[in-house]
């Protein structure tokens, strides 16, 4: 198995989710022999944001491309080589003003890419992604569990299942700053759902 670790937090080791996530990736690797993991933390090796010059990059045919350009497109390209390599995906997202981090959605960004991750047929969007588990690994200060507020789980399964990524698995870890009696019930929810995750 190759797992994929995404580390999304701005606190990045120091996070829940960072945590989390890890105490997942051990448990996976663990339960299968052989296993190889690559982690991607976002916040101390951030994927720039996507902008008129990365979107100029891409648009630019290669052997017409710039330096610069090419340079840029590259970064793209090794993300989405380590997704493509990844038999297993584990993205820590934690909460941030009601949505996912600026450094979880530039990597999205990054790897959501026309004719490579997905494209268009005769029948709409066809998502090349196939084939891979995913868990994200959800934490927050408050509690938006089945809540109109919880838009990340939607919005990860949405573009996920977009670029073919459609068994996606969401484990949660909520109340965490609403004292410590919540943060340790919480933390406690999230180890029995990774429990029950590589059972």
């Amino acid at each position: 198995m190759n797992i994929l670790q995404i580390n999304s937090s701005a606190r990045s080791n120091g996070a829940f989710s960072t945590q989390l996530a890890n105490v997942l990736a051990t448990k996976l690797l663990n339960s299968h022999t052989g296993s190889k993991l690559v982690l991607r933390d976002l916040a101390t090796n951030p994927h720039p944001v996507l902008d008129e010059a990365t979107l100029g990059a891409l648009m630019t045919a290669a052997e017409a491309r710039t330096t610069a350009q090419a340079a840029s497109v590259a970064k793209s390209d090794a993300l989405i080589a380590e997704v493509q390599a990844a038999d297993t995906l584990i993205i820590a997202a934690p909460m941030y003003n009601f949505g996912i981090t600026a450094q979880l959605k530039n990597w999205i960004d990054a790897i959501a890419r026309a004719g490579v991750t997905f494209k268009y047929g005769a029948n709409g969007p066809e998502g090349l992604l196939t084939g891979k588990q995913v868990y994200v690994v959800l934490t927050r200060g408050g509690v938006h569990r089945g809540t109109a507020s919880d838009t990340i789980a939607d919005y990860m399964r949405t573009v996920l299942g977009f670029l073919g990524m459609s068994n996606v698995e969401f484990i949660y870890a909520e109340g965490l700053n609403m004292g410590d009696e919540m943060q340790s019930k919480g933390i406690s929810q999230a180890h029995s759902e990774i429990e029950l995750a590589v059972a």
